[in-house]
């Protein structure tokens, strides 16, 4: 079999993994960085594949065994490679849209042929000369009306003046009368006349203008009626051996249709070659190659988790039948004795949260600072009054009661408390200080990563110098401080991974970065005036990051 690949190197060794991994949160195994860096050798060795994989790609490899027991690996590619979706050495679209004679690219070409007669009717000189007359008739239309109705207001403030001195004779009533009717005669007239000359525009118009709407609906109708029958044609597998349309799981898991590319990523092309050659499954990653998308983050040779919005419903499907991983991975298990109390008083704690552990009680369980504070104390008034990653270290603020609480959100939203961070980067700034600002949006495709969004992301900026450098795991790293000025969701994570900000991810960082032990990520200062006393308040808390280990102050 030609798509199974035996390792170049001896794989003896390593062991196999017990259970497949869940595609969505992993490390990669042995195996499947193995594997990987072996496609990253085969495309090399292609110019036309290694051009467009620098400018950026997802890859996929999916460990397998054969009936014999032989272990080797299958490779694909997300989308086209080189405007194709067959290559040697990938495995092959789970439906093959685009042979030349097939319904799709047959209704796909008669779709291109009705975007270019929309395009030749907009750009016809006729229609642009009518569509700019029409709009300085609105214009002048608009200005005209808008004046009179202005001379109307002042007419009438001038006669209720008048009539306010008094000592109006009758003849003067009567003519303040035939000057009220008449400028309302004359601007009804000057209404209906702009509307006669704008209708008979729109009319003179109307054979290009009906031509487009009508061109366009039927655009619209076949371009919906296409991506159904595309999706009915992606009937996928799972390791039962049971089959469904990519539309029939989506319908029944969400009601909603599939998004536009769902099926032609990496991870469903490499479970549904091994399903139908009989491999079995024992683990998979996707990887990146190349220049990082505008507004995603992806760094050339890092592995990723499977896209949930287009992938969740599909992956889940095709993964009934194998033994997989939990979605989450296993939380440790703190006890009150893991959080360091670094000040309390009768309103508010400050502690030391432990990377790991939850600030708030969250939806896919953990433990959380809250939850053992309020089990400790007996009492459910210790609210977190603001929040650190799961993953994140460091001061977070507590409060003792309702109203310490309500105080300490206000200083919190109106980002009167000052909040540093040190971190741990996988690589050195070029500039030891400066600010990033770039606007952030959740990438709904890939929840719960974040994106920088120009257009719609909300104002995201941070502040950061470069303390010192130092060598982690063979590496030269340099420790950041990063003071937060708005506080965005992942804001610090995606300022310091991103091409336009730091380019140069935290450590550990396994959403933006690579994975390692913990994120290296330390809320270490933090000032605020004290909710109650109005004190000012500051504290610090130091991170050894050889160690991982909290200094002593």
């Amino acid at each position: 079999m030609e798509l199974f690949h035996t390792y170049d190197t001896d794989i003896s060794g390593v062991e196999l993994p017990e259970k497949f991994n869940n595609p969505f949160r992993y490390r990669p195994h042995a195996l499947c960085v193995l594997a990987a860096n072996e496609v990253r050798a085969h495309i090399s060795k292609n110019s036309a594949w290694s051009m467009e994989a620098a400018q950026g790609k997802m890859f996929g490899v999916l460990v397998v065994q054969d009936v014999t027991g032989a272990v080797g690996y299958l490779a694909a590619y997300s989308g086209l490679l080189c405007g194709s979706n067959s290559h040697p050495f990938f495995v092959p679209a789970i439906y093959d849209m685009l042979a030349p004679d097939g319904y799709f690219k047959i209704e796909e070409s008669l779709i291109v042929s009705l975007n270019k007669n929309i395009e030749a009717l907009e750009t016809a000189p006729e229609y642009i000369r009518m569509c700019s007359a029409l709009e300085q008739l609105q214009q002048k239309a608009e200005t005209e009306i808008s004046s009179m109705r202005t001379e109307m207001q002042q007419a009438k403030q001038a006669r209720d003046a008048r009539r306010v001195m008094g000592n109006l004779s009758a003849a003067e009533k009567n003519a303040m009368v035939l000057d009220s009717q008449h400028r309302k005669a004359e601007y009804k007239r000057l209404v209906k006349k702009y509307e006669k000359e704008i209708f008979a525009c729109r009319q003179a118009m109307s054979q290009y203008s009906d031509k487009i709407t009508a061109m366009k609906n039927e655009r619209k109708t076949r371009s919906a009626e296409l991506q159904k029958w595309l999706f009915r044609q992606f009937n996928v597998l799972n390791a039962h051996g049971c089959s469904k349309t990519i539309l029939q799981i989506f319908q029944e898991q969400s009601g909603v249709l599939p998004p536009a590319g769902t099926g032609e990523c990496a991870a469903p092309k490499l479970l549904q070659y091994a399903y139908r050659h009989h491999l079995q499954p024992l683990c998979m990653a996707e990887f990146w190659m190349g220049a990082s998308p505008m507004g995603e983050l992806r760094r050339d040779g890092c592995f990723y988790g499977s896209c949930k919005g287009k992938c969740g419903p599909l992956l889940g499907y095709m993964l009934q039948g194998l033994c997989v991983d939990a979605l989450e991975v296993a939380q440790p298990a703190f006890t009150i004795g893991d959080i360091k109390i670094v000040y309390e008083d009768e309103s508010i704690m400050v502690v030391d949260k432990p990377s790991g552990m939850l600030s708030v009680p969250g939806l896919t369980g953990g433990v959380s600072v809250q939850e053992l504070l309020q089990s400790d104390r007996c009492s459910n008034s210790y609210l977190a009054a603001h929040r650190l990653d799961m993953s994140t270290s460091g001061l977070l603020v507590v409060a003792k009661s309702a109203v310490a609480y309500k105080s300490m959100q206000t200083v919190f939203a109106s980002r009167k408390a000052k909040k540093c961070y040190m971190a741990l980067l996988d690589g050195v700034p070029q500039a030891a200080e400066g600010t990033v600002a770039l606007p952030l949006a959740p990438d709904y495709m890939n929840r719960p990563m974040q994106m920088v969004d120009t257009v719609n992301g909300k104002e995201a900026v941070t502040e950061y110098k470069i303390l010192s450098t130092m060598v982690y795991k063979g590496r030269k790293c340099a420790v950041a401080l990063l003071r937060p000025i708005t506080g965005r969701t992942h804001q610090l994570r995606v300022h310091c991974a991103h091409a336009k900000g730091l380019d140069t991810p935290i450590v550990g960082d396994e959403l933006y970065g690579t994975c390692s032990e913990r994120l290296m990520l330390h809320a270490s200062h933090l000032e605020f005036n004290h909710p109650i006393t109005g004190e000012p308040l500051a504290f610090a808390s130091i991170i050894d990051f050889e160690r991982g280990t909290l200094c002593k102050q």
